[in-house]
């Protein structure tokens, strides 16, 4: 199923996100958590674009995609950050997925790192989404959005006004950044709504299964950690084992409320562990479909 028809069912929509292994040795792995995931019958699986546009991990992201679209059968997006990257490369990066039957596009800025060379062809991801579309209008285009507001802008109302341009441009679907408090995410697609923006959004969905990791995470996307989370840090978060399972529980019951308002679709961001994607997913089956 193309990925345009998935949101026109009454279903809440399912879909994951997996990174490349940063290592060669580790792509055996990648597969197998693929493999893993497939069994779990998402919408589609979305692979993550090295910072600077390496030509190591931009073949990574085709090879995945690839895999996942021509081996498995299942719809995948690939993720595209722009600053580090020409018109030129852009129009390679999107032939090199026609390539491969894939033309689905997750069109994002990209983090500023002064280790790679910066490009002047695109400032921000609205930019490359209107590209895109221009090179190939086949192209389905999603783009992010920031439910808790991007650090960089200065307030809700700018960034909504970003966020409509963006889909102006061409972005079909929208993932939203990481989040934990649904009132959040709640009163910004109310907002989000009455801007006139009417494309399905996804919630982007954060097991939290390891302490330190959630407050790294935190600190570079600005989410905040409200009171019931916490207290579920505070008590397990120095036991693994207790701080795994009261993380998917944590997260099974954020999908529960999200459904039952009526959330498009919902994005896991797996971190490449297919044990934490069944747990929920099956917590959650019978709900998304209903």
């Amino acid at each position: 199923m193309e990925i345009s028809e998935i949101f026109k069912q009454k279903k809440t929509g399912l879909s994951f996100e997996v990174f490349p292994p940063k290592k060669e040795s580790g792509i055996e792995t990648i597969y197998k958590t693929l493999d893993a995931l497939t069994e779990l019958n998402p919408d589609f699986i979305s692979v993550t674009y090295g910072a600077g546009g390496s030509q190591v991990t931009n073949a990574s992201t085709i090879d995945l995609c690839s895999y996942i679209k021509n081996k498995l059968n299942i719809e995948t997006i690939a993720h595209l950050s722009c600053l580090y990257n020409s018109k030129e490369d852009v129009s390679k990066f999107m032939q090199e997925l026609k390539d491969v039957n894939v033309k689905n596009i997750l069109a994002l800025r990209g983090d500023e790192n002064p280790d790679y060379e910066l490009k002047n062809d695109f400032k921000h991801a609205s930019d490359l989404a209107k590209y895109i579309k221009s090179v190939d209008s086949d192209f389905f285009v999603s783009g992010a959005c920031y439910p808790e507001v991007h650090q960089e802008a200065e307030n809700i109302v700018e960034d909504i006004k970003n966020l409509k341009i963006k889909v102006d441009n061409g972005a079909d679907h929208l993932i939203s950044q990481l989040f934990f408090d649904n009132n959040a995410f709640f009163d910004f697609m109310e907002k989000v709504r009455i801007a006139g923006i009417d494309v399905p959004v996804e919630a982007g969905i954060m097991p939290v299964t390891n302490k330190r990791q959630i407050e790294r995470m935190v600190s570079m996307c600005g989410a905040s950690i409200p009171a019931k989370l916490s207290k579920v840090l505070q008590k397990f978060g120095d036991n693994d084992e207790a701080m795994l399972e009261a993380g998917i529980s944590y997260a099974t019951d954020q999908i529960i409320e999200l459904a039952a308002n009526g959330v498009d679709g919902v994005h896991i961001y797996t971190m490449n562990n297919p044990y934490v994607a069944k747990k929920i997913t099956d917590n959650i089956k019978s709900i998304i479909n209903v």
